[in-house]
């Protein structure tokens, strides 16, 4: 660890990983529980204009890639909003819409090279600067700010709707509001892991601590943990066996998803054993308890 922090490329490739570890299961865990795994895909296509955009008029291509996948989202919710296409269809414009644009404002910029694209697509942590650092830094801040100050909200939003709208919240702009926020948080993490692994960052973790619990806030705590693991793990893992950092980080996120998968059926099998034996055979332990309490739908 200590040679890894020799190198000020290092230092600042860590930082954003703590960051993109931090911001991206939080979010995740909204977009689960409002079954949008895949926003983060689309948006990430999106944000690949934004990238491509920069590039061609020599400007931050992170900053671009904000304010471009911002666009995007909003377009995206009032579109399903506001016409009759389906949510996975609005998905698919972003998809097409997204990677169209990017390749061809590409192809437009002078002296643009596979290299400069691939580095966004797949996440290149030795070509994160200090001033990248800092963008992602306010976005991910920004990111927790509105979380902290909606979350309840957003939460009545993501379990039902209608539920949401009959309790007299702005859904409309909720669902804008938690569209925008994925959207920032896959700028915030593509400089890491890439635009096309972005999503796996923030999907991947959070579908694993559901294996290993029932309860909202558990579940979005432990997608953390999993998340900086993953992060932290991967990117240390990349440097020291040199391998690509987004693709290591991601599949070390799918390892824990797997050991989560046998430990979560472990766990509930046990407990379902425990629970058919008889009191006064067998004293309820703190587990049971857990368990019990957190049967049923997720509760903030």
């Amino acid at each position: 660890m200590t040679e890894l922090l020799q190198y000020e490329f290092m230092r600042r490739a860590l930082l954003a990983a703590v960051l993109v570890g931090l911001v991206a299961p939080v979010i995740g865990t909204f977009l689960v529980q409002r079954r949008l795994a895949l926003l983060g895909d689309g948006i990430g296509h999106v944000a690949l204009t934004g990238v491509a955009l920069g590039l061609l008029t020599s400007t931050s291509p992170v900053l671009t890639a904000a304010v471009v996948a911002t666009v995007g989202a909003i377009l995206m919710e009032l579109v399903r909003v506001r016409t009759r296409t389906s949510g996975d269809v609005a998905l698919a414009l972003l998809f097409y819409g997204g990677i169209a644009g990017g390749v061809l404002l590409i192809g437009l910029t002078p002296g643009a090279s596979n290299a400069t694209l691939t580095s966004f697509l797949f996440g290149s942590v030795s070509t994160v600067g200090e001033q990248d650092i800092w963008i992602v830094g306010v976005l991910a801040v920004g990111v927790l700010a509105v979380l902290a100050v909606f979350g309840r909200e957003l939460f009545v939003l993501c379990q039902d709707e209608e539920v949401a709208r009959a309790h007299g919240l702005p859904v409309r702009f909720l669902s804008i509001l938690l569209a925008v926020t994925a959207a920032l948080t896959v700028v915030i993490a593509m400089r890491v892991v890439g635009v096309l692994m972005v999503s796996a960052l923030m999907i991947v973790p959070v579908a694993a601590a559901q294996q290993l619990s029932r309860s909202f806030r558990v579940t979005m705590g432990l997608a953390v943990f999993i998340g900086l693991s993953s992060s932290l793990g991967g990117l240390t893992t990349a440097f020291y066996s040199d391998l690509a950092p987004g693709a290591t980080i991601v599949l070390l996120a799918l390892a824990v998803y797997c050991v989560a998968v046998l430990s979560g059926g472990l766990l509930r099998r046990t407990a379902k054993r425990r629970r058919a034996t008889p009191p006064s055979t067998a004293a309820r332990s703190p587990m049971d308890t857990m368990i019990q309490s957190d049967r049923g739908r997720l509760t903030p």
